[in-house]
């Protein structure tokens, strides 16, 4: 599947991309350092990129879980980042998590809230969704406003949420309501 921005393709996994996938992971290590968990070394190698974008093809096809790598229209070829819905849970909860990443030299652009709002149409239109949950430790100013800008509402704060690079970090609780469906 294929969803289009203005200034953006968004591609659901395929394990085709693996090199592509594995540059952009590389040439962000030290860039996403600290939002990130500690990742191992083998993280950054294309056999288990491969692996990983089987496991979320698994997940589109079990609709458990919705990843969309960016790549700007005129460098079709460059993943720049990604946008994913995870633990998406159909029933009388009909919810899920977003998380997302973008490369370093491709900030401050309006790519990530272009990109995010994109797949919160989908997650709300295509999938049925009306609830989206994201969780941004305080000190990342970007996601924030990015989450602010697509709407998101802040509820609170999840005290040492995530252990990110080591230390367990506070995260401010954000929620997106899809009120058409009321």
């Amino acid at each position: 599947m294929r969803l289009e921005t203005d200034r953006l393709y968004l591609l659901s996994p395929d394990s085709g991309d693996a090199d592509r996938v594995t540059e952009y992971f590389c040439r962000n290590r030290k860039f996403m350092e600290e939002f990130e968990p500690v990742r191992e070394e083998k993280y950054y190698t294309v056999p288990f990129q491969s692996d990983a974008l089987l496991r979320q093809a698994q997940e589109w096809e079990e609709q458990k879980g919705y990843r969309f790598y960016i790549s700007p229209k005129e460098q079709e070829k460059l993943i720049i980042g990604f946008v994913g819905l995870s633990n998406v849970v159909m029933g009388p909860f009909c919810s899920c998590f977003i998380g997302c990443q973008i490369d370093e030299d491709f900030q401050r652009q309006g790519l990530m809230t272009e990109a995010v709002s994109q797949v919160v149409m989908f997650a709300f239109s295509s999938l049925g969704l009306h609830r989206i949950e994201g969780n941004i430790m305080p000190r990342n100013k970007a996601s924030i406003r990015v989450a602010e800008k697509c709407g998101f509402v802040r509820e609170g704060v999840a005290r040492k949420y995530l252990k990110i690079n080591g230390v367990w970090e506070d995260h401010i609780h954000f929620v997106k309501l899809n009120e058409d469906m009321e």
